[in-house]
């Protein structure tokens, strides 16, 4: 999509050769993933370096600025939907012309697109750089957003009842923050040089710089999300080892009292099952049967019951 004056037209060969030789500047926009001739446009209209030319045809770039004679060549990063992964932009820009490379559609492209149409009068070309950066960098707070809800939805679901689906997504969300991380920190880097000025843009002024800071304010903002989402994260997951934990020590409390109640009702059975002829000869009838063998046994267990309840292994007071 060429855009030049507020006007979009479809991008072919003898649109970009008028836009270039206008004194205008203009605005192409390349998909990467449909532009079967990007290398020509690059190499043989635009005459960029033969380095930027091979970057801008292989995705995967970290965020970048690379300075040449007269232009720019920068890589930045926003956020996809639903946080999936991040939307890579390759922009190369001059006072004459912004050209835009990317894969597929992206929406705060298409919103700067829209936004530009009635750019202001007197505004500096350098202007169009912040806006597409900032709609980039501004779609991470949705999703960080959404991560903040996720992270309290999931912490209360471990405190009711924690399972091993909880935690795949704590290890899933730590794994998605960590992607974010790998972009927004160079990125954050990148213009904070542009912010104090080691970096110059061409057009850049005071103005544009003051632009550019506060674009460096919301990578900061972003970058310390990531790392508090981190932390939070930490936690959920200590939490959930804590509270599995917890349930396993009372489980193991459980099994425990009631291995120790029968251990004197076995230690009895076993005292007056041994076959001594005084036992034989001396314990029968109904009498010794309720009162020596259940009657110990009874009193054996309400020993015991007691004594649990007074040490508070039964949730009653200690003593």
């Amino acid at each position: 999509m060429l855009t030049q004056e507020g006007t979009s037209t479809t991008a072919t060969a003898e649109n970009v050769s008028a836009a270039m030789a206008s004194a205008k500047f203009f605005w192409l926009d390349l998909d990467a993933s449909g532009d079967a001739d990007l290398t020509s446009v690059l190499t043989d209209t635009f005459h960029f370096h033969p380095l930027a030319v091979e970057d801008a045809e292989h995705f995967g770039q970290r965020p970048k600025l690379d300075d040449y004679d007269d232009y720019v060549y920068m890589v930045v990063h926003g956020a996809a939907a639903k946080g999936t992964g991040t939307v890579e932009v390759h922009i190369f820009f001059s006072d004459k012309f912004a050209v835009t490379i990317h894969r597929g559609t992206v929406s705060e492209i298409d919103d700067v697109r829209t936004k530009t149409a009635h750019r202001r009068a007197g505004r500096p070309q350098v202007a169009l750089v912040y806006f597409i950066v900032d709609a980039l960098t501004d779609s991470f707070f949705p999703v960080l957003a959404d991560f903040d809800d996720r992270i309290d939805t999931l912490e209360d679901a471990i405190l009711v009842q924690p399972t091993e689906e909880q935690l795949g997504q704590v290890f899933a969300m730590k794994r998605q923050l960590m992607l974010i991380r790998k972009i927004v920190t160079p990125q954050r880097d990148m213009f904070a040089g542009i912010s104090a000025g080691v970096t110059q843009l061409p057009g850049s002024g005071d103005e544009t710089t003051r632009y550019f800071r506060d674009l460096y304010d919301h990578l900061i903002r972003i970058s310390d999300m990531v790392d508090g989402y981190r932390d939070l994260l930490s936690g959920v997951m200590d939490t959930h080892i804590s509270t599995v934990s917890n349930r396993l020590n009372v489980v193991m409390k459980q099994l425990a009292i009631i291995a120790t109640i029968f251990l004197p009702l076995s230690y009895l059975t076993g005292f007056f099952g041994q076959n001594f002829a005084w036992l034989v000869t001396h314990i029968g009838g109904r009498v010794a049967f309720f009162g020596v063998g259940i009657g110990t046994e009874v009193v054996a267990v309400v020993i015991l019951f007691s004594l649990f309840k007074r040490r508070g292994w039964l949730g009653g007071p200690t003593a």
